[in-house]
């Protein structure tokens, strides 16, 4: 199911409103839609290297006003629709430990995970449900998916096709690099949080809601 919804939703890189879909998968993927925009920017990106940025910007900004409309579910919402929405996503089990992060680490946990492949919209629902700052909920989450965004868009303008060859050519090495600089990041962000302790201690063996709202 998830091949076939993946490939309606690269049809749409070649509709005349390529633009309004781009913008509607980045808002609905920070809040309940399971695929990212990444695949469709990257393609829009390749077709018209001139409008890269124009298309990182159209998802920075929908991604995070989805992201307020996912904060909205976990703040209003949350027992009749957060719940379903988490467990129709696989995100359950990752719920009581994201909350605990936040709780813990506020917008420091949006501007890292928000810039990696962890769920969006798991850190939104999240969010909204431990009722953190809205102001600090926005002003981490337009840092965090511009960087992730418009990134893809500034090396598309600057750099166009020979960028798209590169990564077929290189795509071991590009993902393995990746991966290096995400978790070399949580590692880094531990010791600093921690002061050289295991900052992620006090919420590793967090698993239910019970134990979220003890520590809290």
């Amino acid at each position: 199911m998830l091949t076939k919804l993946y490939n309606w939703m690269m049809d749409k890189a070649a509709h005349p409103h390529a633009e309004r879909w781009l913008f509607m998968f980045s808002f609905i993927e920070s809040s309940f839609f399971p695929i990212p925009p990444h695949p469709l920017l990257g393609l829009m990106c390749l077709a018209r290297p001139d409008k890269a940025l124009r298309f990182g910007f159209i998802c920075t900004l929908a991604s995070v006003l989805g992201g307020l409309f996912g904060y909205a579910i976990g703040y209003f919402a949350y027992e009749t629709v957060g719940v379903s929405l988490l467990k129709a996503l696989g995100l359950w089990d990752s719920f009581p430990a994201a909350a605990c992060y936040l709780r813990e680490f506020g917008t420091e946990i949006i501007l890292i995970k928000g810039a990696t492949p962890i769920p969006f919209k798991l850190l939104t629902l999240t969010a909204g449900f431990i009722h953190m700052n809205l102001f600090d909920f926005i002003w981490a989450s337009v840092l965090s998916r511009a960087f992730q965004f418009m990134l893809v868009g500034i090396l598309f303008w600057k750099f166009g096709a020979p960028i798209k060859k590169f990564i077929d050519k290189y795509l071991a090495w590009v993902s393995a690099a990746f991966i290096v600089a995400v978790v070399g990041g949580f590692v880094a962000f531990t010791m600093l949080a921690g002061g050289g302790q295991k900052a992620g201690d006090k919420c590793s063996g967090v698993n239910t809601m019970e134990q979220v709202l003890q520590k809290s």
